[in-house]
């Protein structure tokens, strides 16, 4: 009888244990690649003119945090954008709670006459629809993490 207990009351303890293990690694597991911190980023957009790259991002933010963000300010919000955007010297021209304009002086080499080259680039996350656009082209990538190879474009 004794025996019996003491195998159910184990029975128990490994099923509160199996419970618990499995709440806590659950949501560790469905973390998005998409998804920094608080911040999940929806599209970003790149227009490139001469140098200079225009880089407008959407996102959704974690329902709480938004609160937090109304009433503490936006200065983490702009820091975890440049973080994801991967590009130090980015200007915030306008930023608020779903949505972000950048601008990146002399992102492109400048090999006169008007051409220009966009290197390769790396983000932080990855991002679901990635759109970029020259005065000649447009490319469209999805689930993506980088520009690869770089892109070539005139602006005379």
């Amino acid at each position: 009888m004794q025996n019996r207990i003491y195998c159910i009351m184990r029975g128990i303890a490994i099923a509160v244990l199996t419970v618990f293990l499995v709440s806590v690694v659950a949501p560790v597991l469905a973390v998005n690649d998409d998804k920094y911190g608080y911040i999940t980023i929806e599209n970003v957009d790149i227009s490139l003119e001469k140098g200079k790259a225009h880089i407008n991002v959407k996102y959704s933010l974690d329902e709480p945090t938004r609160v937090i963000v109304l009433l503490l300010g936006k200065q983490d919000l702009k820091n975890k954008l440049l973080k994801i955007l991967n590009y130090d010297d980015a200007t915030v021209k306008n930023i608020d709670m779903n949505n972000a304009e950048l601008v990146v002086e002399d992102v492109s080499y400048n090999y006169g006459r008007g051409i220009y080259w966009f290197p390769d680039h790396q983000f932080n996350v990855i991002v679901p629809a990635l759109r970029i656009n020259t005065p000649q082209i447009s490319r469209e990538f999805s689930y993506t993490n980088e520009i690869p190879n770089g892109i070539g474009y005139f602006d005379v």
